[in-house]
């Protein structure tokens, strides 16, 4: 069962190259995770993204949250 942070991710090969986008939208997770981590204000990529809503910017941060939560094997 996902939950709704997860519905928000998604994920398409033929699309920024399989990267994880949001809503099926060209916007990478990867991207509003940077912005984000440089300090710009939610309400500012809000405002230059209109297509985007504030639940998407927190499901980014809970994808980021699981995904440092995997355990990585070491070669």
């Amino acid at each position: 069962m996902s939950t709704e942070w997860e519905n928000r991710i998604t994920f398409n090969p033929q699309q920024c190259g399989g990267q994880p986008c949001i809503r099926g939208m060209r916007i990478r997770v990867a991207d509003l995770l940077e912005m984000l981590a440089q300090g710009i204000e939610p309400e500012e990529i809000l405002s230059d993204f209109p297509d985007l809503e504030r639940a998407d910017l927190q499901a980014c941060l809970h994808f980021a949250a699981k995904r440092a939560a995997i355990a990585r094997l070491a070669a």
